[in-house]
């Protein structure tokens, strides 16, 4: 079962679960949690090979991973928890998985926050993710998570959440990164099912202005789905929990609470 932290709130039933992004951890929300944990039952959880999930002896004999699988993953802690349904709150390639979970268990979710989203690949991230393909079995890892790294938080106001990736990067090692590299071959027709789906779940998406890659194709999601709404941090990038957690933080409470009424 995958590592995971609860932090439990008497006053509620309500529940907020917490979904890191590839190369992450559940130490990517220490700005949330304080915040969070006043006002709902808090649930952090490591995907597998992240944090303090160490591979399985099964991962160990296994090539590739799945989104399916790995969804699967966080289903157990929920079933385990007897959390009967959550909020949950995702950063990057953790909004995929939610969407996903959405789609398999939609009972378990009672709404949706997804930062620095992820529902289309440009023209550039294609490139990115094929070139990563070619050398993922050659180039030492760190060097191809840097690069990426740079490339979608490419200022310097974004350092911060880069450096703070990396090191958490450092603790996958390579065939781990390549398990989670070789999802990409999967992506694209999950990320145009899902674009082409309007599911009926409150959905808040937070995105950086900075957000070269990935706000664009947000933009013309919202206008299509009936009950997604946009929230732009202004001068901000890709990983807007950690580089404005204040305005992050803000927005997604009132969010939740409106969820609520």
């Amino acid at each position: 079962m995958l590592n995971h932290y609860i932090y439990k709130n008497e006053n509620t039933t309500e529940w907020v679960s917490f979904v890191h992004g590839a190369g992450g951890s559940s130490s990517i929300w220490f700005r949330q949690i304080r915040a969070f944990k006043a006002e709902y039952n808090v649930l952090v959880l490591d995907l597998r090979g992240h944090g303090n999930s160490k591979p399985s002896l099964k991962d160990t004999f296994s090539t590739k991973y799945t989104f399916d699988a790995i969804t699967d993953d966080i289903i157990e802690v929920l079933d385990h928890l007897k959390i009967q349904q959550s909020h949950f709150i995702g950063i990057s390639l953790g909004t995929i998985l939610i969407r996903n979970l959405a789609e398999k268990r939609p009972e378990l979710v009672k709404s949706m926050v997804m930062g620095g989203a992820i529902l289309k690949l440009n023209f550039r991230s294609q490139v990115l993710m094929r070139l990563g393909n070619i050398f993922k079995s050659v180039v030492p890892y760190m060097y191809l998570y840097k690069l990426f790294a740079f490339i979608i938080m490419p200022k310097k106001n974004h350092k911060e959440s880069r450096v703070l990736f990396a090191n958490e990067a450092k603790k996958l090692y390579q065939k781990e990164f390549i398990r989670w590299f070789k999802l990409t071959a999967e992506i694209n027709p999950l990320l145009r099912f899902f674009r082409a789906k309007d599911i009926e779940i409150p959905t808040l998406y937070v995105m950086g202005s900075e957000d070269h890659l990935f706000l664009p194709s947000i933009k013309r999601i919202v206008e299509k789905h009936v009950k997604s709404t946009l929230h732009i941090i202004e001068n901000c990038g890709h990983v807007v929990n950690v580089e404005k957690p204040d305005d992050f933080n803000t927005n997604t409470l009132q969010f939740l609470k409106s969820t609520s009424v």
